[in-house]
């Protein structure tokens, strides 16, 4: 792509983004927020861990973003019985008896990891494994996934019989927890009406691979003011109980607090959200506005947070009202 500066590619990426906006809400009714911060991670080059009820469009959201990001896309759906060949590939030995590798779903460039903590923790690393070496490895083979690669992994917070809940530090590799919402009266009317008749909408390709990987990189250059790095890290830090930072709260409600991969990708989401924004730098209330996405499973909350009923929601957002200087 060409521009002749990167205030006229930021300019074009709003464009894009408007676009995009407008291509999805011919499908999806609704869910802009989350909209956003699944696109915002796919611009900062992370991974989205979105927790909802079942049918609230989930599979359609991400089917309907890949279509208009013209990517590839593959649907896992994890079970108690996967095995991480059905995820990676496997090697199998081809009629001039030669093995040949056969490449799994992983191959793609949207991957929908659905109910991720339904599968057997072997399985679950296998894909955790992908998504932070963007390869995969097989009999000494290695092998490299396509870009831009990007993994929506799902999670139902009603049933959690016979799950396998994520460890922290695989949690730790998603950018962002994204929590999805029952639609408005409204939304769910309109829902309705547009799934329950014949008419069907097609969905028009606004951005290619190609572009979203300069636009990926073009995220990483966009300036940051000195002033939006001390918060981001500040924020993080008093999240750790028993440290000199801590928040008076982290040190009676949290077990443990975020680690640096928080501040990155607190420096990150601001970026993006400035630029889709229109801005051209990113300022503290860029930060704020993806503060609970990055930091909400990134901080462990201790019994007593539990048996007050405090939710780690709760929790960053009294840390975000301190302020431009966030102590307690």
């Amino acid at each position: 792509m060409q521009f002749s500066s990167d205030v006229e590619a930021v300019d074009a990426l709003v464009g894009k983004y408007r676009l995009l906006k407008s291509e999805i809400a011919k499908v999806i009714v609704g869910q802009d927020e989350v909209i956003k911060n699944l696109l915002i991670a796919i611009f900062c080059k992370g991974h989205c861990l979105l927790v909802g009820v079942p049918g609230l469009a989930k599979t359609l959201m991400v089917n309907t973003l890949s279509k208009a990001l013209g990517l590839s896309y593959n649907r896992i759906q994890f079970t108690p019985d996967l095995m991480p060949s059905d995820i990676i590939g496997t090697e199998i030995l081809d009629e001039n008896r030669h093995f040949r590798f056969i490449k799994g779903p992983v191959f793609a460039n949207i991957i929908l990891a659905d109910e991720i903590n339904r599968t057997p923790p072997k399985t679950q690393s296998a894909l955790l494994e992908a998504m932070q070496e963007k390869a995969v490895t097989v009999a000494g083979t290695t092998y490299h996934l396509g870009e831009p690669f990007f993994v929506l992994a799902t999670q139902n917070p009603i049933e959690q019989e016979g799950t396998y809940p994520l460890p922290e530090a695989q949690l730790d590799r998603f950018m962002f927890n994204v929590w999805l919402d029952y639609p408005s009266f409204d939304e769910e009317i309109r829902i309705v009406k547009a799934t329950t008749t014949e008419k069907s909408v097609e969905t028009s390709i606004v951005l290619s691979g190609e572009e979203i990987l300069f636009f990926q990189n073009l995220i990483r250059k966009v300036p940051v003011p000195d002033n939006v790095y001390n918060y981001a890290v500040k924020l993080v830090s008093v999240t750790r109980p028993k440290t000199k930072n801590a928040n008076s709260w982290a040190n009676e409600y949290l077990t443990w607090g975020a680690g640096p991969r928080a501040s990155q990708y607190l420096i990150l989401g601001a970026k993006c959200n400035a630029v889709l924004n229109g801005k051209y730098s990113p300022d503290i209330e860029d930060v704020a506005a993806v503060a609970t996405s990055v930091m909400r499973h990134r901080i462990v909350r201790n019994y007593k947070a539990e048996a007050e009923g405090v939710k780690v929601e709760d929790i960053i957002n009294h840390f975000l009202s301190d302020g431009k200087s966030p102590r307690s």
